[in-house]
């Protein structure tokens, strides 16, 4: 029960990573709500962990507003947020990605940090403590070829982690990032362009271990990095990604 009394909200939480991390949040003691802009995925979640869902656009300020207000609502305070949510262009030269898709990508990947720091730093820090987590991606770390806009929009939130870690930690607030290689989530398809046996093969022979990540996976680091196990550690981005940035 690492996380006993606390409560933690989780974005992007329907599915893949985020529900992952949902669950294992729940089973150490954490209030957790499930945050998705899919209503049917996050309350499918929050029922089976004993949660709360919340239809989220996390690019939206008013939805981000809605959400933090039910939080506060529900659980009285916020103890951790885990910035989980996130999109990816499909792989193709950088100069070959509409405009429409780079602004997603950081609408999505980068906006709901500022947004949410925004409403939720001013009650952490009138409460003198709290642990921000955000998913960040080894892309920002190591960049793969074609994917140029999606691993820029995860080396911001590597370094907008480490920024916000070195300001709040007078103010008793963590925040790390964890860094996933590509996994068995929605974004598989995705990051790959197509899903076969061979793009697998060729992925999967940049990973060492030679397997993909899972939820667990990050959900095992995520709670590491959330509880009080973590107390001394602020400002990491930890890879999760069996050797590749190696």
């Amino acid at each position: 029960m690492r996380l006993a009394n606390k409560t933690a909200i989780v974005t992007g939480a329907g599915s893949g990573f985020g529900a992952g991390i949902a669950r294992a949040f729940a089973a150490e003691g954490a209030k957790v709500l499930v945050a998705d802009i899919n209503q049917s995925a996050a309350d499918a979640v929050a029922a089976e962990i004993g949660g709360i869902a919340s239809a989220t656009n996390v690019a939206d300020a008013g939805d981000i507003g809605k959400m933090l207000a039910l939080a506060i609502d529900r659980f009285g305070h916020i103890d951790i947020v885990v910035n989980n949510a996130g999109v990816t262009h499909l792989p193709a030269p950088m100069e070959s990605i509409s405009e429409q898709d780079f602004d997603r990508v950081l609408a999505v990947n980068v906006k709901p940090i500022y947004l949410i720091a925004r409403e939720l730093i001013p009650l952490m820090k009138k409460q003198g403590s709290g642990n921000i987590l955000n998913v960040a991606s080894t892309a920002g770390l190591s960049p793969r070829p074609n994917l140029s806009w999606y691993n820029a929009s995860k080396g911001w939130v590597i370094t907008a982690s480490k920024s916000m870690a070195v300001e709040l930690a007078p103010f008793g607030i963590r925040v790390n990032a964890i860094c996933p290689v590509a996994g068995e989530t929605p974004l598989l398809k995705s990051f790959m362009g197509e899903d076969t046996p061979q793009m697998r093969a060729k992925f999967l022979a940049s990973i060492p271990i030679g397997r993909f990540s899972t939820p667990e996976d990050m959900a095992n680091a995520a709670l590491y990095l959330c509880s009080d196990e973590g107390s001394m550690i602020t400002g990491v981005a930890l890879e999760i990604d069996g050797g590749r940035c190696i």
